[in-house]
């Protein structure tokens, strides 16, 4: 959902039991599939991984890497939410807080598999209702919400906690209406506005959080790896006007559809927030070609994004997804190709998978054409006016190998 407002490490070592060993093994010798030798992890002609990093134009979420993070918190370690229960006069609740603390519970493990390792997203559900001042319609939780408004609910509900819990010790706060609220329409993230009066809590300014709504019961618990990533500096995916508002990312990348068929954040996101390090990124900017090996998003280590640099704030971005974790449903495996721009706003279109397969019958579960977009060995990818191409050469279970070039 859209916000209201206008690199720390990489993906986390496991340690290894020695069946895992055996199991890592025997996919790294898993032949690779296609269209003949290549030059895999060929480095000559790479360019520094910084150079193929976006800006962010203006300071708001958005593709670009330089997140402002005294505005956008850091998302690395434990991350302690507060999740806080509000009933009002017109809609008392009826069930107890647990039924709704158990309903959102799994965004603990959805975190840590999205982030592999890098956040632990502790939630203490505060288990009392809250009953706020005014009637539910009376917040005006509809599209389009100020954020002065937002900004009174989130301000009266941290207020009503102070006598059950010290907010001061929590990062950020998660509020939670009963479901008969139906005036809480959605669910937008909070950042704060440094420019406006924000919620201080013994002496603590209280900076982020999430204002949950009807929608939670459509998006279920990956609802808050959305909103939370909002609070990370990250932009909507999908489209604020068109009547097909999926038809950019279609299922991909969980700030698009949040039920889409391969939900993991892209590659570049990953990049962008931290959970990739550098050396996981090949990078061209300059006139060349290399081969690289790409392993599958979702698991830990390898070289997981080949970027072509396009322009002062353009590139396009090649990574392996598989039916793999969170994307285990994903419509169609292989090369994902998309092309990002870090000047293009939220709900306009800052990534746009380029599709493979446009013709591909569309299912209920993958009812977007670029569900099916994903590259084979032997397909390539071409923008002759960007003087680019990619050209997936061979694949396995576990990754893809390209060649990409810029001329």
């Amino acid at each position: 959902m859209r916000t209201l407002h206008r690199r720390p490490g990489s993906r986390r070592a496991v340690r290894l039991t020695g069946l895992a060993w055996a199991v890592a093994l025997l996919a790294a010798l898993v032949p690779m599939v296609g269209a003949g030798p290549v030059r895999a992890d060929h480095r000559v002609d790479r360019d520094p991984s910084s150079r193929c990093a976006l800006p962010n134009p203006d300071g708001w979420t958005s593709e670009g890497r330089a997140t402002d993070y005294n505005q956008f918190q850091r998302p690395q370690g434990t991350l302690k939410a507060a999740m806080l229960f509000v009933d009002f006069p017109d809609e008392p609740a009826v069930e107890s807080t647990d039924y709704y603390s158990r309903f959102l519970a799994p965004a603990h493990d959805l975190m840590t598999q999205f982030s592999a390792g890098a956040v632990n997203l502790s939630i203490t559900p505060v288990k009392h209702w809250l009953r706020m001042p005014q009637d539910s319609a009376s917040y005006a939780f509809q599209r389009g919400i100020s954020w002065p408004q937002q900004a009174l609910y989130v301000k009266q509900a941290g207020e009503l906690a102070a006598p059950y819990v010290d907010l001061s010790k929590f990062d950020m706060i998660y509020i939670v209406p009963p479901k008969n609220a139906t005036a809480i329409t959605f669910s937008p993230a909070y950042v704060f506005d440094p420019k406006q009066p924000n919620l201080v809590v013994d002496g603590k300014e209280m900076k982020w959080g999430v204002t949950l709504g009807q929608d939670m019961y459509v998006w279920g618990p990956k609802v808050l790896i959305h909103e939370t990533s909002h609070t990370f500096g990250l932009p909507d995916l999908y489209s604020f006007t068109d009547p097909d508002v999926h038809h950019w990312v279609g299922g991909f990348d969980v700030m698009g559809n949040i039920n889409g068929d391969a939900p993991h954040h892209f590659g570049w996101e990953d990049w962008q927030i931290g959970w990739l390090a550098d050396s996981q990124v090949a990078c061209l900017d300059s006139p060349g070609s290399f081969s690289v090996r790409l392993k599958q998003v979702e698991s830990l280590g390898g070289t997981k994004i080949a970027v072509v640099r396009t322009g002062d704030t353009t590139a396009y971005v090649a990574e392996s997804r598989r039916p793999y974790g969170v994307d285990k449903g994903i419509c169609k495996g292989g090369v994902v190709i998309y092309q990002v721009d870090s000047s293009t706003v939220s709900g306009s279109g800052p990534v746009r998978v380029q599709n493979s397969s446009p013709d591909a019958p569309l299912t209920k579960a993958c009812g977007e054409a670029v569900d099916w977009g994903a590259y084979e060995p032997g397909q390539s990818f071409r923008d002759s006016s960007a003087g680019v191409t990619i050209t997936v050469n061979a694949s396995s279970s576990t990754g893809d190998v390209v060649t990409v070039t810029k001329s």
